[in-house]
């Protein structure tokens, strides 16, 4: 009869831990364990911060950003041109985006991409919210900005013929971005470049 040396409760947070991407069963149980080790206090802190995400932070009602307000800042920020938007599939694109401080205009937040194997068609992410935004805020360019994997591709595609109603001008991201690689992974130089360099879609 083989005895269970890892106590219940952490092996409870080593699951839900595993549960995060990129995190595999031996990094769950290497920050269990430091978590464990920190005082109660840190721990209770860190339990507040991750509650505090669900209650303070909601969907911008404009360009679905993740924010404390709403509108949220950029789109609230009458700095911005608001007539170009820029979408991204999530809202880490969009503070990769902003890092480099090359764009000025305003963003949208598809909050994923087309993927039909895995059950993610055109309702499942913002996309008529995107057209309806276009129509009514008179914006003149969006750029688009998904990555260049098959499913940022498939949908920056779906986007374009979407679009080609409102007769909005759509650009996508030229140069540095290399094939198959997830925007938000991109240095700020290579981004700013490729936003400078966009291209008519």
């Amino acid at each position: 009869m083989s005895i269970n040396v890892v106590p219940q409760a952490l092996e409870k947070l080593i699951e839900s831990l595993r549960k995060l991407p990129g995190i595999g069963q031996k990094t769950a149980t290497r920050l269990a364990l430091h978590l464990l080790r920190k005082p109660v206090a840190e721990a209770r802190g860190l339990a507040r911060d991750i509650q505090g995400l669900h209650e303070s932070i909601r969907l911008c009602s404009n360009c679905f950003a993740f924010s404390e307000q709403d509108p949220c800042a950029i789109c609230a920020d009458t700095r911005r041109d608001p007539k170009q938007v820029c979408v991204v599939e999530e809202p880490g694109d969009l503070m990769a985006i902003e890092k480099t401080g090359t764009y000025k205009g305003k963003y949208h937040i598809l909050h994923g991409v087309l993927s039909p194997m895995d059950g993610i068609g055109p309702g499942e992410i913002k996309v008529d919210a995107l057209v309806t935004r276009v129509r009514n805020q008179e914006v003149e360019e969006v750029l688009i900005a998904t990555s260049s994997t098959v499913p940022g591709e498939a949908t920056a595609s779906y986007l374009v013929n979407r679009l080609q109603s409102t007769g909005v001008k759509v650009t996508r991201l030229a140069c540095g971005i290399p094939m198959g690689m997830d925007i938000k992974y991109a240095d700020e130089l290579t981004l700013a470049s490729a936003i400078r360099s966009r291209q008519k879609a």
